[in-house]
């Protein structure tokens, strides 16, 4: 995640520098699908999610244990995801759970279509630190790309229904070629709803996102959308708006930001907003984000689904996290092993190689170079001219991660 509003505010206010990752002893936050039922069937939905039963999912005593270990382990963050969260029969038992066991920053993403009347209530009585809500446009738009008709307007009162609770809530919002436009709108929603904070997350090509991942913004889109941000950032951070806004699953946005900084703020402070940037490494697969599934098995991250550490029901996530799973040694190195266009870029530092699993189902290689990074060569440090693509992979692109060691 990239916290623009945040290195917004480094610009303007700068602080000391914190290096916060050293090698092996970063605790991660745990996002963790408590089921993969859900109401909605969205065209980017990484679980392939639908409102049916699905086998395999960890009983209640098994989820309890989980709890327990995440909670001695002192992970940073726990997120409650899903598919829809709420649709698990035994949610409140679970989160009721989490709350009592104290971790330190507990959070929701949900769809919001279930957050109004005694649900509401009772998420609000829990004290959730953080409720994220999925709206992907306005009106038709996001009921089209969520596969429910009314959908938006379910979510929107799941929002209200929050702020009346004086919950923290913030709208996620994956941009497609097909709402781009609509980024603008969805700002302006956060600013009208007293929303708290904007997530941007760029398309991820995992369960139906990769489907769909001839929906991926162009470049070019991609661009005017991250200008329209600065702007909107910039703008808050000027004039003390609340709306906090970040990015999500494209670290060249860091990259873009620190660019924006040299040309319009000045060298000196983008150099310090680079030395923060450094010290938060960028992508965070397999050292500052871990995963587990409905069915407890653990990923380097949640869209990484095809490579798995192993799994709850057998061993502890703890245990899982500090073994030595050989994926998961790779992914802390720094440099990373990366290659094409990431292995020669400068901002590596910054950036960390951006998401790995778009260059595995485009390649058949993690370590390629991340099609979705919109920089120019010349703004990687590269010559115009210099062609470092790699082939594409023609075969199946679903192997094992470690075929690759």
């Amino acid at each position: 995640m990239f916290r623009l509003t945040q290195y917004m505010q480094e610009l303007v206010t700068p602080t000391p520098v914190r290096a916060r990752r050293a090698s092996g002893a970063v605790k991660p936050v745990v996002i963790w699908n408590l089921t993969r039922r859900c109401n909605l069937r969205c065209r980017h939905c990484y679980t392939v999610s639908a409102d049916v039963d699905f086998p395999g999912e960890l009983s209640q005593p098994q989820a309890m244990a989980v709890l327990d270990d995440l909670a001695a382990f002192r992970i940073p963050a726990l997120i409650l995801s899903g598919g829809e969260p709420l649709s698990r029969r035994d949610f409140f038992t679970l989160a009721e759970r989490a709350r009592a066991l104290d971790f330190r920053h507990l959070s929701l993403s949900t769809n919001g279509t279930k957050l109004t009347g005694e649900n509401a209530d009772r998420v609000a009585a829990l004290g959730f630190d953080y409720v994220g809500i999925s709206l992907d446009g306005i009106g038709a738009q996001n009921d089209w790309f969520r596969g429910k008709d009314g959908a938006f307007d379910e979510a929107l009162a799941g929002v209200r229904a929050c702020k009346a609770r004086g919950i923290k809530v913030g709208l996620r919002f994956t941009i497609t070629d097909g709402n781009a436009h609509m980024l603008g709108d969805m700002l302006d929603l956060c600013n009208s709803e007293g929303v708290d904070k904007f997530y941007l997350s760029h398309l991820v090509y995992a369960g139906r996102g990769d489907k769909n991942r001839g929906d991926d913004t162009q470049h070019m889109r991609t661009r005017r959308a991250m200008d329209l941000l600065i702007e909107r950032a910039w703008n808050a951070v000027s004039g003390g708006a609340p709306l906090e806004i970040v990015t999500g699953n494209n670290d060249a946005d860091a990259v873009y930001f620190l660019q924006w900084g040299r040309q319009h703020v000045d060298a000196e402070r983008a150099a310090h907003v680079e030395a923060h940037l450094q010290a938060w490494g960028g992508n965070s697969s397999g050292l500052g984000v871990a995963n587990i599934a409905p069915t407890g098995a653990v990923h380097p991250d949640t869209y990484w689904s095809d490579y798995t550490i192993g799994n709850v029901k057998q061993t502890p996530f703890s245990q899982l996290w500090t073994g030595d799973d050989a994926m998961l040694a790779t992914l802390r190195q720094r440099p990373r092993p990366l290659k094409g266009r990431c292995g020669a870029c400068a901002f590596q530092h910054v950036c960390g190689g951006n998401t790995r699993i778009r260059a595995l189902q485009i390649t058949g290689d993690p370590w390629a170079e991340d099609p979705a990074c919109y920089l120019s060569n010349a703004e990687i440090g590269l010559a115009e001219t210099d062609r470092l693509t790699v082939t594409p992979f023609r075969g199946k692109s679903h192997d094992p991660a470690h075929r690759f060691f």
